[in-house]
């Protein structure tokens, strides 16, 4: 199988040492008009060459640079000519490989730090304040920088808090300028970018949908195209950008497999069809998926299954679509599917990255997939899709709504999934919502799953009579892009008319907890 996600951009390389922040140094790359890919520190000179980076960005990472088994680079890749600033741990790897030195001083520097720019500050400093407030995160230390390297920062306890070398375009820093606690580091990053690489910031949704168009119809040319069509926003928008492509050669697909939230059904078909004119089949499906189901308690599974049964809805409507397509002479060959990088990332996609878990759309796919694959938003973070949707003309409502795993309501209920667990949890979460909205808090909440523990049970009093019903989990969270999070601090008096709602209105719930875990260690989903 294959997939449109390739950009015409030439990229700049985040190199990933295990950092916490280096999903976030892509995303900030790309906020600078950039486009970025994240890559194992793994990769080789002959790798590197292939991509044609017009950069690269060595992320921080928890290691020492000495320590045994710490991560290792091919340190021929800085041979290579190519612009390369390093980050903390990425920082020090630079400086050890160019023969600076790198060491334990016993100094350990956490959070908010002042630096004081050496020297004029060079290319990435220059034009900011002598004096500024940085996040620091380390123990070791550049001692030493590299022959050839002018010292550009210092703080307290870091005589060599950054370096720089302008005939090489090469810098360093030991701070991390990805985060928002560093006072000047997203213009530290565009200063790399745009005046050390010389990289126009010509990264946009409009260059995005121009690009990916040209290659959808390069890919799909005359062939039928189905598109897994579930209402939320990934998938909205690259139904959107396929139809905008190919137009009635794309036909629509919603699968109804009865995990779906209240009232999801309704918005698919009326809403989204009004705003866009697709062409849309909607697929009873929900007695396969819960059969198919029963019995089920391993997260794992039940997304592998749920990505089957989804492929296999997809199958029999292009089927249907055989007889339709042969007298216009035209294969019904391409799925579009509404794929996101945080997807790919955590289903351990490339080299040397962990499987998180599988995404029904990428690791949960069957081996034996009979379409080619259509994947427009493949190398895309969330606000960069919300952006090409709005592009695109596709009504607020669905583009700036809450992410809902494609798996639907079946990964939210903790054991196994049957009808009446469903109908539970349905209602708990559409009264979170509900209240969520009416507080005006839609705008600060990245998401809030609503999780019923099927499994679990407590004993409550209702009605001045014992229960013995299951609890319900309330996960709000704050998200850039998915991949860190942390929990939102809803006010209390609305978590009080959440709680109250639910324990008063559904039965069988008689207990509402609120989860306060960030992302790490927990995911967003519970499964």
């Amino acid at each position: 199988m294959t997939s449109s996600a390739h950009t015409a951009h030439r990229p700049v390389l985040v190199v990933d040492f295990g950092a916490q922040y280096a999903q976030l140094i892509a995303r900030r790359v790309r906020e600078a008009g950039v486009y970025s890919e994240l890559v194992p520190h793994t990769i080789t000179a002959e790798e590197v060459r292939a991509k044609q980076p017009l950069g690269i960005v060595l992320s921080g990472g928890p290691s020492s640079v000495y320590a045994d088994g710490a991560p290792q680079f091919d340190d021929t890749i800085f041979e290579l000519g190519i612009p390369t600033l390093g980050i903390c741990y990425g920082f020090q790897v630079m400086a050890r490989a160019l023969g600076g030195v790198v060491g334990n001083t016993g100094d350990r520097e956490y959070g908010a730090t002042d630096a004081s720019v050496l020297g004029g500050g060079g290319a990435i400093l220059g034009d900011q304040p002598e004096t500024q407030n940085v996040w620091m995160s380390h123990g070791d230390a550049v001692q030493q920088a590299p022959e050839g390297f002018e010292v550009l920062a210092k703080t307290a306890v870091t005589p060599v808090a950054a370096f720089g070398s302008a005939e090489k375009r090469m810098y360093g820093v030991q701070w991390h300028p990805e985060v928002k606690h560093s006072d000047h580091g997203q213009k530290l990053l565009e200063n790399f970018l745009h005046h050390v690489a010389g990289i126009a910031n010509d990264w946009n949704a409009g260059n995005v949908i121009a690009e990916q168009i040209a290659r959808i119809r390069e890919q799909v040319g005359s062939a039928r195209v189905i598109s897994a069509l579930s209402g939320g926003v990934d998938s909205a928008v690259s139904t959107a950008l396929v139809h905008r492509a190919i137009g009635d050669q794309l036909t629509a697909v919603f699968v109804d497999h009865g995990l779906l939230r209240k009232g999801e059904r309704e918005q698919v078909e009326k809403d989204y069809v009004e705003s866009t004119g697709v062409r849309l089949i909607t697929v009873e499906a929900a007695d396969t998926f819960l059969g198919h189901l029963e019995g089920v308690t391993d997260p794992e599974q039940k997304r592998k299954i749920i990505g089957r049964e989804f492929i296999r809805a997809f199958e029999q409507v292009q089927r249907d679509l055989v007889s339709e397509a042969a007298a216009s002479g035209e294969k019904v060959k391409f799925l579009v599917q509404g794929t996101l990088y945080p997807d790919v990332v955590e289903s351990g996609g490339g080299s040397g990255t962990a499987n998180i878990k599988s995404h029904h759309n990428v690791g949960g796919l069957p081996d034996d997939l009979d379409f080619e694959l259509i994947e427009p938003l493949r190398t895309l973070f969330k606000d960069e899709v919300r952006a090409i949707g709005r592009e695109l003309g596709i009504p607020e409502a669905i583009v700036g709504r809450q992410p809902f795993p494609g798996p639907g309501l079946g990964i939210r209920i903790v054991g196994e999934v049957t009808r009446d667990r469903l109908e539970t949890l349905r209602e708990a979460d559409a009264i979170a919502r509900a209240e969520l909205t009416a507080a005006g808090l839609d705008a600060e909440i990245w998401q809030c799953p609503v999780v019923l523990l099927a499994d679990v049970r407590s004993v409550g009093v209702q009605g001045d009579g014992r229960t013995y019903g299951h609890p319900i989990v309330l996960r709000p969270v704050s998200s850039e892009d998915a991949m860190t999070a942390d929990w939102t601090r809803v006010p209390y008096e609305v978590l009080a008319r959440i709680s109250n709602a639910i324990t008063n209105q559904v039965p069988e719930v008689n207990r509402v907890v609120l989860d306060v875990t960030s992302k790490p260690p927990g995911t967003i989903e519970w499964e």
